[in-house]
């Protein structure tokens, strides 16, 4: 890329996609995986023939158009066209039910929604009355509200050619850098949703910090699998990718091992964001049973540290060749990776890299290139962000983590006292993160805040760190550490095919009998006991038979498994001690 933060007060988002049109415009910008791509030609060309299609159906400056739909080709050129007129984007997650698009809708004060096909079945008598028109994404067909209902249809293309000169004639007024670019509203794993107010200063300036951490070249191909309606996706899997001249590649399906097994074939990515969850899965279900398969594998990798360095590459190999080969550049964010996992993709030389962010920052804050990560850390701060630490704990040097950058928000819409609760005296925002930092610079996150549990003595307990404890073993997935009744409580999604192989009989004996279930789940308590210090022992381990309920990026809503209300032994305990009476 070659803009810096100098520039960021004399660029908005639709120009730095004119730019790109200007030196990449005969490069493939946007696509389906094997499907013909848009050219940089003629994404900007459908971005100024809907930008005055907008225009003409009464979006002016400061007008507020969603965006609910999958990812698309047509989702980044509905975007840039909103960008155009300075109109405010409020893409909405394609996960969010009609109750939550609804009060989106509202709460922003949207005239106008853009929607794929297979939303808009979604849609009420209430969607209808929220807004003026509304516009499909697969051919921008809109519908205009007559009455109580959405009858009146303009298709584009006709709309288009009869519009040929009044297009090309067509120059909406500049819009500056400190105007509002888009409205996001959080995923909500507290139960609520906020809009984030983010300005073209803050996407840009976010694009270019992200540059700067990994440079994009102009052959890249990007494969999205995140949704474009959340930041991370958008900046750094949209903004950077077009405004440095490479391609993205959208699945038309939901990216399951075998529609993105082919699609990683097909299009031999350089560059992908995703979650922990997916890269964790990969691990857990399918390269450590490889590598610890048989007693003798097992012995090698667990016992002769330089067999499993060479396992670990040759596994590393497998995989990279799993992802089409060519893998520059895989970024992991959203959540914290499991150590376990990430230990293996360092060993592997498999080349992920670490990021750390919020939506109220544009999002990235944080992070190191593949080469240089370090187990554990998501890096320093992003050029052009002041990172500091504030009520930091003299015995251990952790503290809340606040920033300041050109990448940080405005404030949250129409919310001026939950935007006040979030920034210091002095300007800093408060992430809700703890952490300390390294002599080198490096951050290191301890968990969140409102997830933080004061023991009886007083002590700090992250929730995270026993997770990561309990995640770490073969047999479980996922889980969840809450304080219910003054004791730690554990919910685990165990691997039930990891178990099967591990205890004899299980099938027929344990899965059938809940004794036995519990008699296990109280071993496993004692286990995972004997790895923590004194204050973070759980008081009691309970099954979670189904996944848990996620965001859309993959982390836990955490507010649905807390409370008085969960359903734990009275006293487990007690109960621990009568069964080990009856072994």
């Amino acid at each position: 890329m070659k803009y810096t933060l100098s520039d960021i007060d004399s660029l908005n988002l639709y120009k730095l996609i004119v730019n790109s049109y200007n030196e990449y415009p005969d490069n493939p910008a946007v696509g389906f995986v094997g499907k013909e791509m848009y050219s940089y030609r003629d994404i900007i060309e459908k971005i100024n023939k809907l930008s005055f299609h907008l225009y003409e159906h009464g979006i002016r400056k400061g007008d507020k158009v969603a965006i609910w739909s999958q990812n698309k080709p047509n989702w980044s050129v509905a975007f840039f066209a909103i960008m155009r007129l300075g109109a405010i984007a409020v893409p909405i997650l394609p996960d969010f039910s009609i109750h939550e698009v609804n009060n989106i809708l509202r709460h922003s004060e949207s005239k106008m929604i853009f929607i794929s096909s297979s939303l808009y079945r979604k849609i009420d008598m209430e969607t209808i009355n929220l807004v003026d028109s509304l516009i499909l994404l697969k051919d921008f067909t809109m519908r205009v509200k007559e009455g109580n209902n959405l009858e009146k249809s303009d298709r584009f293309e006709e709309f288009c050619k009869s519009h040929q000169s009044d297009i090309s004639g067509f120059t909406p007024e500049e819009i500056p850098a400190s105007a509002i670019a888009s409205l996001i509203y959080t995923s909500g794993t507290t139960g609520s949703s906020k809009g984030v107010v983010l300005t073209h200063r803050n996407l840009v300036a976010n694009a270019i910090q992200s540059a700067n951490i990994f440079p994009i070249k102009s052959h890249y191909r990007f494969l999205s699998v995140l949704p474009m309606s959340h930041t991370l996706e958008f900046t750094i899997g949209t903004i950077l990718p077009l405004v440095s001249g490479a391609s993205i590649h959208y699945i038309d399906k939901p990216p399951t091992a075998p529609v993105l097994l082919p699609a990683l074939k097909a299009v031999r990515p350089t560059t992908m964001l995703t979650v922990p969850l997916i890269i964790e899965k990969i691990y857990k279900s399918k390269i450590k049973p490889e590598l610890t398969g048989s007693p003798l594998k097992a012995f090698l990798y667990n016992k002769v540290a330089p067999m499993r360095k060479l396992m670990n590459i040759i596994a590393g190999k497998k995989l990279m060749a799993t992802f089409g080969g060519e893998l520059s550049f895989f970024g992991v964010g959203g959540a914290k990776l499991d150590g376990e996992t990430e230990k293996f993709l360092k060993s592997a030389r498999f080349p992920y890299a670490i990021g750390y962010g919020l939506t109220e920052t544009s999002p990235l804050l944080a992070g190191t290139p593949p080469e240089h990560t370090v187990v554990g850390s998501t890096g320093p701060a992003a050029i052009g962000v002041d990172m500091k630490l504030i009520n930091v704990d003299e015995a251990t040097g952790q503290g809340e983590i606040v920033v300041k950058g050109p990448n940080v928000m405005s404030g949250y819409y129409k919310n001026p006292e939950k935007t006040a609760e979030v920034f210091t005296e002095d300007g800093y925002f408060r992430t809700g993160d703890t952490g300390f930092i390294d002599k080198k610079g490096f951050l290191f996150i301890k968990g969140r805040i409102k997830n933080m549990i004061l023991g009886a003595s007083g002590e700090n307990i992250y929730p995270e760190e026993i997770e990561a404890q309990i995640n770490q073993s073969e047999w479980v997935l996922e889980s969840l550490v809450s304080q219910v009744r003054g004791q730690l409580v554990a919910r685990v999604h165990f691997n039930y095919d990891a178990l099967e192989k591990s205890w004899n009989n299980f099938k027929d004996s344990a899965i059938k009998s809940e004794q036995n279930m519990e008699q296990f789940l109280i071993e496993f308590r004692e286990k995972i006991n004997k790895e923590l210090n004194r204050f973070s022992k759980l008081g009691q381990v309970i099954e979670q038979k189904e996944e848990f309920v996620k965001t859309p990026t993959k982390k836990i809503k955490r507010f649905l498994y807390e409370g008085e209300d969960t359903p734990i032994s009275e006293n487990s305990f007690e109960q621990e001690k009568n069964l080990n009476s009856k072994k």
